[in-house]
């Protein structure tokens, strides 16, 4: 349901930034700048850090938040070789495959989909602490986990396999999400995200 909900909003955006998004560019030298999208705020401190961003997805009614990251145009999958960040739950845990990174791809027939990265532990994704920040390591790494089913591909290809069958697929947006509502209230902070070699910290 929530990825026909993003897939719906497509014809809604100029670009990849839904009209009347929230956009911030964190002062600093070469920061890379990012858009808040739906139920996403930067609040304070972050994770030994002025500044982190919020992501709150809840049930009742359903509602999501997102970051789009700037990537540089032109990029392809077999580029993005870093994926990590720090993350604290102030509400709930991980579950419903909630949060992800998201790589967002062009098919052949010119389609828009995703491959999602998950936060937590395979098989199910579940059990993420509440209260403690906590650094999700790598998940865009050879042997990584990952969720290329729009692809083409399954729930739990190596991330090796979905490189070496879509890589040369353009890369157009690449998202942290926080989807998981619709299994309970959810609310999840991010700092010090990194894609490839550049670093959000969402503030000074």
């Amino acid at each position: 349901m929530r990825r026909l909900l993003l897939l719906s909003s497509l014809a809604a955006v100029v670009g990849l930034v839904p009209a009347g998004a929230a956009a911030a560019k964190p002062p600093g030298r070469n920061a890379p700048s990012f858009s808040l999208e739906q139920n996403a705020a930067l609040v304070h401190p972050g994770d030994h850090s002025s500044t982190a961003v919020q992501l709150t997805t809840t049930e009742s009614p359903y509602t999501w938040g997102a970051v789009d990251l700037s990537i540089p145009s032109g990029m392809r999958l077999s580029q993005l070789n870093n994926l990590a960040t720090d993350y604290r739950f102030s509400l709930g845990s991980c579950w419903g495959g909630s949060p992800r990174f998201e790589a967002w791809v062009t098919d052949p027939s010119g389609d828009t989909e995703k491959i999602f990265f998950y936060v937590g532990s395979p098989p199910d994704y579940t059990g993420c602490a509440m209260g403690v920040w906590t650094d999700t390591g790598n998940l865009a790494t050879p042997s990584s986990v990952v969720d290329d089913t729009e692809v083409g591909g399954g729930p739990y290809d190596s991330y090796s396999n979905a490189q070496a069958n879509y890589g040369t697929y353009p890369l157009t947006a690449v998202w942290l999400d926080a989807d998981g509502g619709w299994d309970g209230d959810q609310t999840v902070e991010f700092d010090n995200s990194q894609v490839n070699n550049e670093l959000f910290t969402y503030g000074q």
